[in-house]
């Protein structure tokens, strides 16, 4: 068979870049190693893992809300094998979607690993039995990450457990030692803390979600201090040793200290590395970069192989799966002949806590070492009476303007439905709005969404009405 474009990988990147391209007329093929598309994103990433985020918190508001809004229960307790059946069915919905998408669109797919025999040939080792080759015009790689292991401390799977594993437990964790203050390993840890785990964090860095501005991670750290989550910044792990049930892990502090932790499940979340190990790509002579094996890319996302597109997690940038969505319309533009743009900048971070956190545009920390002359405005939800309504008074919203032009550079916020709230900055920065353009939009009320009006009125020479 020979393609317009073949993509290899189906997560975010690749089903998108696969469907962009069948609209755009070209002839199409997607190949998936697994049995499922929709990769990490959908099988054992982002969507899971916001299943068990909400059912988690459904339990926790029946432990500790309920009372306070006027409802009484008796007798709540978690029954983790629906909540892990209940997540899988999400899944399974999802990803199936993306079957269904496929096959409206009219893309070929084949089940098997995909390598390249040249620039043209991709070898597919079929997962049912056998080889068959296929060529294409284009090749688009979007095969993304897995999670990085620390060469000192090896995974098992049963106790020393990556965020995979940490996704189906068959019980809640006494005591879960998170190694690594990060998105994932925050999100699931909050998972468990809720449900009952002593969760304790030991993060290298002096603060957590160290690459978002400073601020959010202070308040989300308090935050999760309420749930009872325990945090040893400034710790760098040594190494972890499995008795039986029990996992015991050594660190040190930046003083020397030695700190040893006991529990019966250790989840290491200290990041994601590309995954471009069986491609061939030796044979089209694409070199890998030796640390965190990502493909180098030009401004059009190609290869140094003519013809040959990499998305998504196997290139710089942050590990996003609407970054790699992004990139996939992208590319299969590109091919088309397009002239497609993407901002970089203002490609929102969310973290999935309650409360939630979100990032869009520079941190403050990032203004500084520029040198750039900003304002800030900030406004905290406890002054919200939609908040205070919802009984979510934790966070704030803080906007960063241009000293001179009053251009909103930055938005970052912690606090209830942030994942959402950012779409308006983004929106709003895509524009070049400014902080007064904010502060002059009519926001429905009581919303949400009037923090993050009353913050750009703080930018806007201290204007916010409600503090």
């Amino acid at each position: 068979m020979q393609y317009d474009v073949i993509v290899i990988g189906s997560g975010p990147g690749g089903y998108v870049a696969a469907i962009r391209c069948a609209q755009l007329g070209l002839k199409t093929a997607m190949i998936e190693k697994y049995a499922t598309f929709g990769g990490t994103c959908l099988n054992v990433g982002c969507i899971p893992s916001k299943a068990l985020l909400d059912s988690s918190e459904h339990y926790h508001n029946a432990t500790h809300t309920f009372a306070a809004h006027g409802i009484d229960v008796k007798e709540v307790k978690v029954n983790l094998k629906q909540m892990i059946k209940r997540k899988n069915e999400v899944v399974e919905q999802t990803t199936s979607g993306i079957t269904f998408l496929m096959k409206k669109n009219k893309v070929d797919t084949y089940e098997g690993l995909g390598s390249f025999k040249d620039k043209n040939t991709i070898k597919i080792a079929l997962t049912k039995g056998g080889e068959q080759e296929i060529t294409g015009k284009n090749i688009i790689i979007a095969t993304g990450s897995k999670p990085t292991v620390l060469p000192f401390l090896k995974t098992d799977g049963k106790r020393i457990i990556t965020s995979t594993e940490a996704l189906n437990l068959t019980e809640v964790p006494k005591h879960m030692i998170l190694i690594g203050g990060g998105v994932i390993g925050l999100e699931l840890g909050s998972v468990y803390a809720r449900l009952g785990s002593e969760v304790t964090v030991v993060e290298f860095m002096d603060g957590i979600i160290p690459t978002m501005d400073k601020t959010l991670g202070k308040e989300l750290q308090k935050s999760l201090a309420k749930l009872g989550m325990k945090f040893l910044l400034s710790h760098k792990v040594t190494g972890a040793e499995v008795k039986g049930k029990k996992v015991t892990v050594t660190a040190d502090s930046l003083k020397g200290e030695k700190v040893v932790l006991e529990g019966d499940y250790c989840l290491v979340a200290v990041g994601r590395t590309a995954y471009t190990e069986g491609l061939g790509l030796e044979n089209i002579g694409i070199t890998v970069e030796e640390r965190g094996k990502k493909i180098t890319v030009d401004e059009h996302l190609e290869t140094s192989v003519k013809g040959i597109y990499a998305i998504g997690d196997v290139i710089k940038g942050a590990m996003l799966a609407h970054k790699a969505e992004e990139e996939g319309t992208f590319v299969a533009e590109i091919i088309a002949g397009q002239k497609p743009h993407i901002n970089y900048n203002l490609i929102p971070g969310v973290v999935y806590t309650w409360p939630e956190v979100a990032s869009v545009g520079y941190t403050e920390e990032q203004l500084k070492e520029k040198g750039t002359k900003y304002k800030t405005g900030s406004f905290p939800f406890k002054a919200s009476g939609r908040a205070r309504a919802s009984m979510d008074t934790d966070g704030l919203v803080k906007v960063l303007a241009d000293a001179e032009t009053d251009e909103i550079l930055g938005v970052h916020m912690i606090g209830p439905r942030c994942a959402d709230l950012i779409a308006e900055a983004v929106v709003a920065m895509e524009f070049r709005a400014s902080a007064e353009d904010i502060g002059r939009i009519s926001h429905a009320h009581p919303t949400f969404t009037e923090s993050f009006k009353e913050a750009a009125l703080a930018a806007t020479a201290n204007r916010a009405i409600h503090i």
